[in-house]
């Protein structure tokens, strides 16, 4: 259920604000600089990434002047960061929070950092999530951008708000996933127009915070995604270097937008940092090998056979399926058309059982591909979820006849097995970021 929306008086402005979740500890949450409050709840990871942080807090957030819900501004005239700050303290008293714990995102830090440095009576601790002090290069800050992309940056920020641009930038591991795309394209249209958009990340990009940094004092959580490419690694190294005692966290990634990527790890580290308690895995989450299979030619021998026979034979090729299945430790999820999902604890066992029933349904006369992937899933109550479900099957629909299909996850977890493989060359797997190498395993 989205929280109720309500509103923060800063003399003539008002500020939209959400709360949820119960408290100690107060959670302010300064995310990337666009938001708008009742929109982000239409964007599954995003909703998600905000109903886990009010787990273990009262999670407080806002629309800043300008943006989403909250008064317009005029674009010719942005207020300064010293005056966007003041955004905070209304917002916190209004909610009756004296002090915070505040997370930070991209350019969220921007207005975090100076706010930590000059009032930590109001900040508890300061969690900064692939954070920068400076976008451009300086004489003395070479890891900043190149001052000839501030004009290509800018330019799309006003031609492509609202098509979500910044998944492609700053959250790659969900690009292809069209209902996310789709999703936060709608976020961006509903938290900033092109113009406002344009003159906020003109704003952004042109602040520079590492004076600020030596001044802040509260306990400071640095993490950076080391394979980012919007916002680098290097940007997080520097802060954590320059902010004294922070606790710097690198975690694997290219994501820079909090909610992308591997929430889990994100979510433990702030949970640790901000209650000293590290959250126990998700017992629903677990590594496991999928593997699907399905009959070749199934519409044409159905169609051959007549619907007795061929629901005769359907069921002696399940009753084949099933027994090797359950022969190899496996469970079976569900049928998937004239086939099977299964998920094994070992992708040895996996493979093996793949080639039983290979060989087992040509005593019927019949032909099955299969295909196999490891990976953590979700385990529902009735199936599975997650993205190593996905490449299962895509690996699958690419297999041939009677052939076995793996990932390359699954050839290199059983190296000293005795299985081998034939190399099937790179694909692209539709909706599943990079190319994907796949091997096919040898009889």
């Amino acid at each position: 259920m989205v929280p109720e929306t309500r509103y923060a008086r800063l003399g003539d402005l008002h500020l939209a604000y959400q709360v949820v979740g119960e408290g100690p500890p107060d959670i302010l949450l300064l995310d990337q600089w666009f938001g708008h409050v009742d929109a982000q709840w239409d964007v599954p990871p995003v909703a998600e990434l905000r109903e886990r942080l009010a787990t273990f807090g009262r999670l407080i957030m806002f629309d800043k002047r300008g943006t989403g819900l909250s008064d317009p501004i005029p674009t010719s005239s942005l207020p300064t960061l010293e005056e966007f700050m003041e955004d905070i303290p209304a917002v916190l008293d209004t909610v009756g929070s004296e002090r915070a714990a505040m997370i930070a995102n991209i350019g969220g830090g921007i207005l975090a950092m100076p706010f930590a440095a000059a009032h930590p009576d109001r900040v508890s601790s300061l969690i900064l999530v692939d954070c920068f002090a400076r976008f451009l290069e300086a004489p003395d800050f070479p890891i900043g951008a190149a001052l000839e992309e501030l004009a290509p940056a800018l330019d799309l920020a006003e031609g492509d708000t609202g098509r979500g641009v910044m998944i492609d930038v700053f959250a790659p591991s969900v690009a292809n996933d069209e209902r996310v795309r789709r999703s936060w394209a709608r976020y961006e249209r509903s938290a900033a127009t092109p113009g406002s958009t344009k003159a906020i990340v003109r704003l952004i990009y042109e602040s520079d915070v590492r004076d600020v940094l030596p001044a802040i004092r509260v306990p400071t959580l640095v993490v950076h995604r080391v394979d980012a490419k919007g916002f680098g690694v290097e940007h997080g190294r520097y802060l954590a270097k320059h902010i004294p005692g922070a606790k710097y966290v690198e975690l694997p990634g290219a994501d820079n937008l909090i909610w992308a990527g591997d929430q889990d790890a994100v979510v433990a580290e702030i949970q640790d940092f901000v209650t000293g308690i590290r959250p126990a895995p998700d017992p629903r989450r677990v590594l496991a090998t999928v593997l699907f299979t399905d009959i070749v030619g199934s519409t044409h021998l159905a169609a051959e056979l007549g619907d007795g026979r061929w629901q005769s034979l359907l069921a002696d090729h399940n009753r084949v399926v099933r027994r090797q299945i359950d022969r190899f430790g496996g469970h079976e999820v569900r049928v998937v058309g004239d086939g099977f999902l299964a998920t094994f604890d070992g992708p040895a066992r996996a493979v093996r059982c793949a080639i039983a029933i290979r060989d087992g349904v040509r005593d019927l006369g019949l032909e099955i591909r299969a295909g196999l992937h490891a990976g953590e899933i979700e385990v529902l109550p009735d199936d599975i979820a997650g993205l190593a479900v996905h490449i299962g099957a895509r690996v699958s629909a690419l297999a041939g006849p009677g052939e076995v299909l793996t990932s390359s996850t699954i050839k290199d977890l059983v190296v000293g097995s005795g299985l081998e493989f034939d190399e099937r060359g790179s694909h692209q797997l539709k909706g599943v970021p990079g190319e994907w190498r796949l091997f096919a395993v040898r009889t």
